[in-house]
């Protein structure tokens, strides 16, 4: 369906006119009307009005017309679309803390680090999670916002796959994190509220209490998936040859846990990343809370057209206003 979203422009179609009526001509101290310094040759009919001139106006009006029509934003409106929303506002959080290139995750056989299969699994995750709101936040000794909440998953995967270990600093803020997370949720209803926090190490940094984070959390209704991840075993090198060691000894689960368990959420242990995908998928298989679909109708804007019309139309009046150079003159009046 056609139509102008700013018809209310329309009213500035006699402006010319009016202008041309209120205005009066240029005169000079004695009175008189101004006179040019040189003599207009053929731009006087008998009627009073040269041809060329006539044509002139008719077209300078034309071009007044397409810009009014350009500026009353003439569109092209499609059929309503529904578009899928399940209601559901999810924050990822993600600690990007120096531990977290540990490589005691796998990939295809190869051996990756901890952020490698976050990265992996957790963007999988946010394919599937089409109609969500989802936001981005990566932690280490301070917490940023990477993306804010959004339909646009695609962003949300970009960011993810250009953050890198380090980039918040190598420590570990998890109750700056979570703070962060409430902030931005605060506007969204409240049976909507959802985080989902990745780390595979220990509150050692940040100004928020990891423990005061829980409690706001449940006084804001924002429920907290927690996932520790990081293997129990790795064989690292070492002088007196390979020894086994266990990369995930700092994890607090004890946090995690009370972190889940308070705010109605659940936590996870991902010790590989087959555990790590199950625990994705699980939480993906989560019943969102309803939220009424909203229709939505694609605008195909055309006010170019008549804009692009306008000032063809304006440079054609320009070249026509040109003086011809002597020497073409002088082969014209041959």
């Amino acid at each position: 369906m056609f139509e102008f979203a700013w018809p209310w422009q329309f009213v500035l179609l006699p402006l010319p006119w009016l202008a041309a009526r209120v205005l009066s001509p240029v005169r000079d101290s004695t009175g008189a009307a101004l006179h040019l310094p040189y003599p207009l040759e053929g731009m006087q009919s008998a009627t009073g009005a040269a041809p060329v001139v006539a044509w002139r106006r008719w077209v300078a009006l034309v071009g007044w017309v397409l810009l009014v029509c350009a500026a009353a934003r003439p569109q092209w409106l499609g059929p309503p679309q529904d578009v899928a929303r399940t209601g559901r506002d999810l924050l990822l959080a993600v600690d990007a803390s120096g531990s977290m290139q540990t490589p005691d995750m796998q990939i295809g056989g190869r051996a990756v680090s901890r952020y490698a299969a976050v990265k992996a699994i957790a963007g999988d995750f946010i394919r599937r999670r089409a109609g969500d709101r989802i936001g981005l936040i990566v932690f280490g000794s301070q917490a940023y916002m990477l993306t804010p909440l959004t339909f646009d998953r695609d962003s949300v995967l970009r960011q993810l796959d250009e953050s890198a270990v380090g980039l918040p600093g190598r420590q570990t803020a998890i109750g700056d994190a979570i703070g962060l997370a409430i902030k931005r949720l605060q506007q969204r209803p409240r049976d909507q509220r959802v985080v989902i926090l990745l780390t595979d190490g220990v509150n050692d940094a940040g100004a928020l209490d990891p423990y005061k984070a829980i409690d706001l959390a449940v006084a804001e209704h924002v429920k907290i998936y927690t996932i520790g991840i990081g293997a129990d075993a790795m064989t690292v090198g070492g002088f007196f040859g390979p020894r086994t060691v266990n990369p995930s000894a700092d994890i607090d689960t004890r946090l995690l846990s009370q972190m889940a368990q308070e705010t109605g959420g659940k936590f996870y242990r991902a010790h590989d990343t087959p555990e790590l995908a199950h625990i994705y998928r699980e939480i993906d298989a989560l019943e969102p809370a309803a939220d009424k679909g909203q229709p939505f109708r694609p605008v195909d804007e055309w006010f170019w057209w008549p804009l692009a019309l306008a000032a063809l139309l304006a440079l054609a009046l320009a070249g026509t206003a040109l003086p011809l150079p002597q020497r073409l003159r002088e082969r014209f009046a041959r």
